[in-house]
C-alpha cells in the first residue's frame, strides 16, 4: 500500500517526499513518476511523443519570453510548468527503459574517462548543475537551439527502430537532451529543484494517491445561507405555444425561470442546470445554485459580494458554456473516465481568485464527468429527479414515468 502524509492544500504528495525540504531527491523523482504513469504500459512511443510535445511548448514558451521580455509576469510560471513536464516524460522513458534516472544525471558532464564513475545515489535535482562548470552564454545558446534537433532525432531513431534492444544508444539519446534541459534551464533562470516541486503537486492533483475532498466553504454559516448538504430536483420539458422549455421543482416548488436552449439549433442546453448541481456536489462551489436556492452569503458582505454575486455566476455560466462546446465535440464525454489535462487547466484559470480555486483537477474532472453523464440520461428520457448528495459527494438520476409525476402533482397539490 501507498503510504501518504498530510496533504498540501487538497494535494496529498507520496510520504518519501520530505514536506518540509524543497530539494526533491533523483531516486524519489523517479518513483513519484512510476506512480503517476497513466500511458499506455510496455511501449516508448507515447511518452517520447509526450517528450518531444513539451520540449516544443517549453522553447515557445520561452521565446514569448525572451520577445516580450518583461511584459508578462506569468512567463516564468509557465516556464516552470513547462520544464517540470518536460523532466516527468523524460523521468517516465528512463523508467520504461529499466534505466536509472540517478545515473544518467550524473554522466550529463562526464567525459569518457568517467563515464562508469557513478555513485549509487546521487542527491536532488538541484545538484545536477552544480555537478560542472557553469556554462558560457554561447554554451547556453547553443543548448537550447540544440534541444529540438536532439528530440527530433530520438524520435527518428524510435521510429527507424535503431533504439530496439538497445538501451546503451537509449541511455545516450536521454543524456543529451537532459544535458540540454539543464542549459536552458539556466538561461530561463528556472531552479530544476522548484521546477519538479511544482510538477509533482500538479501530477499527484491530477492522478491522486488519495481523493480528499476540501472541508465546505460554508459550515460555519446559518443553515439559511449553506447549500443544501441533500436535495433533490424534479426536471421536466413543457410544451407551450409551440416552444419547448425546461423546468425545475424542488419540493413543488418550480426553482428558476423556464429554460431554452438559447440558440438557433437545438442541442439540448436546457438540461444545462444539472452542471450547476455536479459543481456543489464535487466542488462545494456553484454561486449559480446558491442563487436559484436562495442561499446566498447575506451576512457575509465580502463574500455575498466577492463569491455569490453576479460575477461569480457569469464566471460559472461560461464555464458551463464553454465545457458544453468541448463536450459537443466529443460525444458529450460518453464512454470517458476521464478528461484532457488541458480543458481541466484551462477551467481552473476562468477562477482563478475565486473559491474553487482551491478544488484539484481531479474534482473539476469528476464534476464534469458526473453532471455530462447525468445530462445524457435527461437527453435521452426528457424528464427526470436528480438527487445530489454533497457529503457523500454523489448524483443520482431517475427517469419519470407519468404515474410518479402524477403522484408528485398530487402530493404538492395537498401542501
Amino acid at each position: 500500500m501507498t503510504e501518504t502524509r498530510r496533504p498540501r492544500g487538497v494535494v496529498v504528495l507520496p510520504s518519501y517526499i520530505d514536506e518540509d525540504d524543497d530539494t526533491v531527491g533523483l531516486a524519489d523523482y523517479q518513483r513519484a513518476v512510476q506512480a503517476t504513469d497513466r500511458l499506455p504500459p510496455a511501449e516508448l512511443i507515447t511518452p517520447v511523443m509526450g517528450l518531444f510535445g513539451e520540449i516544443g511548448s517549453l522553447l515557445a514558451v520561452i521565446k514569448k519570453k525572451r520577445r516580450d521580455t518583461t511584459a508578462y509576469a506569468t512567463y516564468d510560471e509557465a516556464i516552470l510548468e513547462e520544464l517540470g513536464d518536460v523532466l516527468w516524460y523524460l523521468t517516465c522513458i528512463v523508467s520504461r527503459a529499466g534505466l536509472d534516472l540517478s545515473v544518467l544525471c550524473q554522466r550529463v558532464f562526464r567525459d569518457y574517462e568517467d563515464w562508469d564513475i557513478v555513485e549509487p545515489q546521487f542527491g536532488t535535482w538541484g545538484d545536477v548543475p552544480r555537478a560542472r562548470p557553469p556554462g558560457t552564454d554561447a554554451e547556453v545558446l547553443d543548448r537550447m537551439s540544440e534541444l529540438a534537433e536532439l528530440a527530433g532525432e530520438f524520435v527518428g531513431d524510435l521510429r527507424a527502430r535503431k533504439l530496439d534492444g538497445n538501451r546503451d544508444r537509449l541511455a545516450g539519446h536521454l543524456v543529451a537532451i537532459l544535458r540540454a534541459v539543464i542549459f536552458t534551464a539556466e538561461a530561463a533562470d528556472i531552479d530544476l529543484d522548484r521546477a519538479v516541486r511544482v510538477n509533482l503537486e500538479k501530477t499527484f492533483s491530477r492522478w491522486p494517491i488519495e481523493r480528499r475532498y476540501p472541508p465546505m466553504v460554508d459550515g460555519d454559516l446559518p443553515p439559511n445561507e449553506r447549500l443544501p448538504r441533500r436535495f433533490e430536483m424534479c426536471v421536466r420539458e413543457h410544451h407551450v405555444n409551440g416552444k419547448t422549455y425546461v423546468m425545475q421543482e424542488r419540493n413543488g416548488a418550480i426553482i428558476g425561470d423556464r429554460l431554452t436552449d438559447n440558440k438557433r439549433e437545438s442541442d439540448d442546453y436546457r438540461f444545462h442546470d444539472v452542471f450547476h448541481i455536479a459543481f456543489a456536489v464535487h466542488l462545494g462551489w456553484s454561486p449559480v445554485l446558491r442563487a436559484l436556492l436562495r442561499v446566498k452569503r447575506k451576512s457575509r458582505p465580502e463574500l455575498d459580494e466577492g463569491e455569490d454575486g453576479a460575477r461569480a455566476i457569469l464566471i460559472e455560466e461560461g464555464i458551463a458554456t464553454f465545457i458544453f462546446s468541448r463536450a459537443l465535440e466529443r460525444r458529450l464525454f460518453e464512454g470517458l473516465d476521464h478528461l484532457d489535462f488541458d480543458l481541466l487547466k484551462l477551467v481552473q484559470v476562468f477562477v482563478r481568485g475565486f473559491e474553487p480555486e482551491r478544488c484539484a483537477p481531479w474534482q473539476w474532472e469528476q464534476a464534469i464527468l458526473d453532471g455530462f453523464r447525468i445530462f445524457r440520461e435527461l437527453k435521452q428520457h426528457r424528464r427526470g429527479r436528480v438527487r445530489a448528495d454533497l457529503i457523500a459527494h454523489t448524483m443520482t438520476f431517475e427517469p419519470l414515468t407519468e404515474e410518479v409525476l402524477h403522484s408528485d402533482d398530487r402530493a404538492a397539490s395537498h401542501k
